[in-house]
């Protein structure tokens, strides 16, 4: 090759790297003088419908990356110039394309929003939302897209949908405030994340990161046709919601027009609802018992009414099967539905529903009413096999009712102690206060069974027999309502015997004299032919009216009072025998032992009266 011809090819590659060079030096120069802050705010605001305003100087890098770097950005309604921006930015970062700059243009894919405040407004569903654009390319984007929707609402032609881009906005550092009362208050902090849409006909997805109310959060949602569904339009959705106090999906069909629709799958899933409800501030002072809660669920939602299918339910770990349905009204929502569990803890399904107190049954607790004042409830329920502190049920048949400040709960059947029992449990909100009724039907139940787990184990018949509660009473507090109440008790059992009661030995305590415990006489069982308790409730006191248990040769009887509050017994009592010898004799009456049972429920004390019966 010639010497002169490499000469030139060497000049030529020469001076192609000295115009690069001098281009990308003069870069900076040309965007600082052509890409000024007026059309870079005039590009913003085309794209987002709001009047945005630039206050610093663009600041302008080639490398690694050729970006302006712009501060104290705001972004404002045109329509209302003295409310306060939407968007308020320290800083944005825009990546800029360097061919549309060297031709004077603004073309960007990416932005950057550093340290920024979102402004919100609460929506009437309860939701905080910023404002929305009256103009700009992404809300023409969206009219454009309404009349394809509404063409074709079933399958709208998505070839006639707009394809401008759109690109990526990131945000760091930010935050989200509400006006209340005047006031700025930050609803959200720590926001990060970033909205993906390369083209208005494409799919989009958003990732962001914060804080709620003391609680990392973290939102994901992505859907092939977001233009579809911001217009009104029915397209796929993914959503979720992540935190510590609960987790919740929805993957189905949605709609965002007036009427909203959604049809999916849904999950949601919490470790406490207690600390879900205190964390959500709804207003319902949760109950301690309240444990961890799962759903997932096949839902139709639309025009005020949710449908859950396929329904499966677990509450502290006890898993149900069923269907609920969510009315949406002007007054309260309205829950109903039927839930089939193989296994439940009665206390965990009422402290979820209904007011109840601790479970543990540590300490007193107030009887929460505020779930009646904020949702209607109506549950049918049924159980193979259920709970109640140590009590097993089994076959339970239930209803659960919330209705204006009236809190139900009915075990219309189930299984028991060998027989059949029936509860009804009833919460009135007054004015004048919350008001409690408690029924209990024992039927053909097995007598030792059910005092003991009534906490009854001195003298209680062990045979087959029938008993019956009723109290009524106001109720701050749990220990309140049976301090307060009145009511009755009543028991009727058939032969049988009464356990851990010495009769001999009894007698012969009474006729020695002295105090004595019941325990010294616990040592033997007393066959009866049956017995018969009449109790009636005031102020939380059981006064007996008749307590009698009958034997071949002996009739024992009971009366006198025992208080619910110090758990102390004031009873007088007697062991009669008829005496043939005595009757033979032409002497009238019987022959009885009369005592004095005075300490508590769980250490009784006897006290002899008078002797009279020989225990031989």
């Amino acid at each position: 090759m010639p010497s002169s011809l490499i000469r030139r090819g060497v000049w030529a590659i020469g001076a192609a790297v000295i115009v690069i060079a001098l281009v990308v030096a003069a870069l900076p120069l040309i965007a600082s003088t052509r890409i000024v802050r007026d059309r870079i705010a005039w590009e913003m605001s085309a794209w987002s419908g709001f009047r945005v305003a630039i206050d610093g100087s663009p600041r302008i890098e080639v490398w690694p990356k050729f970006r302006a770097i712009l501060t104290d950005v705001t972004l404002s309604k045109w329509t209302d110039t003295d409310a306060p921006p939407v968007v308020e930015a320290e800083r944005v970062e825009v990546d800029l394309s360097a061919m549309a700059a060297l031709q004077g243009d603004v073309a960007f894919s990416t932005a950057r929003l550093v340290r920024p405040t979102i402004r919100v407004q609460r929506t009437e569903n309860g939701l905080f939302l910023p404002t929305a654009p009256t103009g700009g390319r992404i809300a023409r984007s969206i009219d454009t897209a309404r009349g394809v929707v509404n063409a074709n609402p079933a399958k709208p032609d998505l070839d006639k949908l707009p394809a401008d881009a759109f690109g990526t906005v990131e945000f760091r550092d930010g935050r989200m405030v509400a006006s209340v009362n005047g006031k700025d208050v930050e609803i959200l902090s720590s926001l990060n994340g970033q909205a993906s849409w390369a083209a208005m006909n494409s799919n989009a997805t958003l990732s962001a990161t914060g804080i709620w109310r003391g609680e990392s959060v973290t939102v994901d949602a992505a859907s092939p046709k977001p233009l579809v569904l911001f217009a009104g339009g029915t397209a796929p959705l993914t959503l979720s919601f992540k935190a510590a106090p609960a987790t919740f999906s929805f993957d189905g069909m949605a709609s965002m027009s007036e009427n909203g629709y959604f049809d999916g799958q849904v999950k949601f899933a919490a470790p406490s609802l207690r600390r879900v409800l205190e964390w959500s501030q709804t207003g319902i002072a949760p109950s301690a018992a309240i444990g961890s809660v799962s759903i997932s669920s096949k839902v139709t939602a639309s025009a005020g009414r949710v449908k859950f299918e396929n329904t499966a339910l677990a509450l502290d770990n006890n898993p149900g099967m069923g269907a609920l349905d969510l009315s949406l009204g002007d007054a309260q929502p309205v829950i109903s539905g039927t839930l089939a569990f193989d296994t439940l803890d009665l206390r965990s399904f009422l402290s979820a529903f209904t007011p109840l107190g601790p479970a543990s049954g540590a300490g007193p607790s107030d009887a929460d009413t505020s779930f009646a004042d904020r949702v209607n409830l109506d549950l049918r329920l049924s159980a193979a096999h259920a709970t109640a502190g140590s009590i097993q049920l089994a076959d339970v048949a239930a209803t659960a009712q919330v209705k204006d400040g009236l809190s139900v709960f009915d075990i219309s059947d189930a299984s028991a102690f060998g027989g059949n029992i029936q509860s009804s449990l009833r919460f009135d909100r007054k004015p004048e206060g919350t008001q409690v009724e408690i029924r209990l039907l024992a039927s053909d139940v097995d007598g030792g069974a059910f005092g003991t787990a009534a906490g009854m184990t001195r003298l209680v018949p062990v045979g087959t027999g029938t008993v019956s509660v009723i109290l009524k009473g106001p109720g701050r507090t749990w220990d309140s309502i049976f301090e307060n109440a009145d009511g009755s008790v009543t028991a009727t059992f058939g032969p049988g015997a009464l356990s851990k009661f010495n009769l001999p030995a009894f007698l012969k305590h009474t006729e020695q004299g002295g105090f004595f415990a019941l325990d010294d006489v616990s040592d033997g069982t007393l066959p009866i032919d049956g017995a018969e308790v009449k109790a009636t409730i005031s102020r939380g006191v059981a006064r007996l009216d008749k307590a009698e248990a009958n034997s071949a040769k002996y009739k024992i009887w009971l009366s006198g009072i025992a208080s619910y509050a110090g758990r102390g017994l004031a009873l007088s009592g007697g062991v009669i025998q008829p005496d043939q010898a005595a009757q033979k004799n032409g002497q009238q009456g019987p022959n009885q032992s009369s005592f004095f049972v005075g300490g508590t429920w769980s250490t009784p004390f006897i006290s002899p009266i008078s002797r009279g019966v020989s225990g031989e």
